[in-house]
């Protein structure tokens, strides 16, 4: 759980689920870089940031969520709340992929 706020315009807000997507050898900054959570909607099927997870009793989500790789944060330690699960590796990676399809790479 990680505090988003203060925001602007249509970023996410408040404090709300994350995954870290950044790794442990990355970086002397106090800071992780982060694609939030938030409740799923049937439209987001068809973009190609939003990757579906389910609630299950390892990653401590309550309903049916979806990380957001178009809203990545690099955040500060202080706006971690909480650690509320884990996600497998291959929802890493599903992310990852969805991360690198969004960024206009050559």
């Amino acid at each position: 759980m990680v505090s988003l706020d203060p925001t602007v315009g249509a970023e996410l807000k408040k404090v709300r689920p994350a995954v870290v997507i950044s790794s442990d050898a990355v970086g002397r900054l106090p800071i992780k870089l982060v694609a939030p959570i938030t409740d799923w909607k049937d439209p987001f099927a068809r973009n190609i940031w939003h990757v579906y997870i389910e609630p299950d009793a390892t990653n401590g989500l309550s309903k049916p969520s979806a990380v957001d790789a178009l809203q990545l944060r690099g955040l500060d330690y202080q706006r971690f709340v909480r650690k509320l699960g884990e996600v497998s590796a291959t929802m890493l990676d599903e992310i990852g992929l969805a991360v690198c399809s969004i960024l206009e790479y050559p």
